[in-house]
């Protein structure tokens, strides 16, 4: 039997240890946590469908003038840790020009396509049904000439995708959400994304259903990852273990890990911060406030606030302007109610400069994977690259081509 360690719990490393469990490989999946408490956890909880076109850099001035004035709530840095992205921010302008964005967006969609399918089958197989809504989310806009424009977006992408939209009108809007304040432009509501009412524990119940298959979870440090005669080994609280295999599906901490074998995989980190509200109005739907830079939805603990992406250094202190300034904007917006946490989670999006991910085989060392880097996606695409990367670890001619996304392109 093929054996194979899995680091990281987060969904890219449930969804690759599932798919190998499910070719017969003996799979243990570890992590210094339960599985789903770091990045997964904290995202906007949306399956993204529609999302076939990976986030680009502006490359305009007068949006890089706001975003360096600090007048977007969008992206927010530090100046002190600017140095730190100064390399994979140039690579990612670069990667944001035109005819490299169209060439990112052709390999992005490719795997978009397989997004719901994966977790489709997933969410019935660990009975996690209850979690999901399968209705969409809508994409709010306060300014008429934005509205127009977005309109003609997603006109593009139908045509050229296939992905299916509603444009509500501000009075449409209010009927549909009538405790919104009503004298907005509209809204593009995307029809096939799918809503998770409590993201850490959809990525638990895929976690229950490896078991369920004969997989196991180990806490461990992946720090202690060493080559072998054999193949790979890891310590765990329960001891050293050993596999021929092993992917690293560490999303942010992905190239600190590898930088020891040799490897230097440039990634934009993006910390987000979350906070819940409870007690005020109620959403039917997910928003997307465009003008302002973040998404608020319902969830098990209320409505869910997400921002944009701050730049800082790893182990930075929470500053969450951008969460103090959607927050104001939500409330212009209708009645919140009052915080959950007394303080907001945060955590970091692993973005690598061409908006791809990293998958496939370590170029110089045999019986190394990688799996990472999907940026604001890997909730949404986690079940879909786990299955690409199993094809490819289990000799099978893939689903898609993996060239795009090989780890030897950097």
């Amino acid at each position: 039997m093929q054996s194979a360690i899995v680091l990281g719990g987060g969904m890219v490393g449930v969804g690759a240890a599932l798919h190998l469990r499910r070719r017969g490989w003996s799979v243990t999946l570890v992590d210094r946590k339960e599985p789903g408490r770091e990045t997964s956890y904290g995202n906007a909880g949306m399956i993204q469908a529609e999302a076939v076109r990976p986030y680009p850099m502006p490359r305009d001035f007068a949006t890089l003038l706001k975003i360096a004035t600090g007048r977007t709530n969008d992206v927010r840095y530090s100046l002190a840790s600017l140095h730190r992205h100064v390399e994979p921010l140039l690579r990612y302008w670069w990667h944001s020009a035109p005819k490299r964005h169209r060439e990112a967006i052709a390999a992005w969609a490719r795997l978009i396509a397989y997004a719901t399918p994966e977790h489709d089958i997933l969410i019935r197989e660990a009975h996690a049904d209850n979690l999901i809504r399968r209705a969409g989310y809508r994409l709010l806009h306060r300014d008429p000439v934005a509205f127009d424009l977005a309109i003609k977006t997603a006109e593009e992408n139908q045509r050229d995708f296939g992905v299916k939209f509603r444009v509500l009108s501000g009075g449409e809007l209010a009927k549909a959400e009538p405790l919104l304040r009503d004298d907005l432009p509209g809204a593009i509501h995307w029809l096939e994304p799918w809503t998770v009412s409590d993201p850490g524990a959809l990525v638990a119940a895929y976690a229950e259903l490896f078991l369920r298959l004969g997989g196991t979870i180990l806490r461990g440090d992946a720090e202690t990852l060493q080559q072998t005669a054999a193949g790979w080994s890891v310590n765990t609280d329960e001891g050293r273990i050993d596999a021929a295999a092993v992917v690293v599906t560490l999303g942010p901490w992905s190239p600190d890990l590898l930088y020891k074998f040799g490897y230097r995989i440039p990634l934009v980190r993006k910390r987000g911060y979350h906070m819940h509200y409870s007690g005020g109005s109620s959403l039917d739907l997910p928003l997307v406030d465009t003008a302002r830079g973040y998404a608020m939805g319902p969830m098990a603990k209320g409505i869910r606030i997400t921002t944009g992406a701050e730049l800082t250094g790893p182990d930075a202190p929470a500053t969450p302007i951008q969460l103090a300034s959607a927050e104001a904007s939500a409330r212009e917006l209708l009645d919140l109610g009052s915080r959950v946490e007394p303080e907001p989670w945060f955590g970091t999006r692993p973005c690598t400069p061409d908006m791809l991910p990293v998958l496939g085989p370590a170029p110089r060392h045999r019986g190394l994977w990688m799996n990472f880097g999907h940026g604001h996606q890997g909730f949404t695409l986690g079940p879909a690259t786990g299955r690409l990367l199993a094809e490819m670890m289990n000799g099978e001619a893939p689903s898609i081509d993996p060239a795009p996304y090989r780890p030897d392109r950097f």
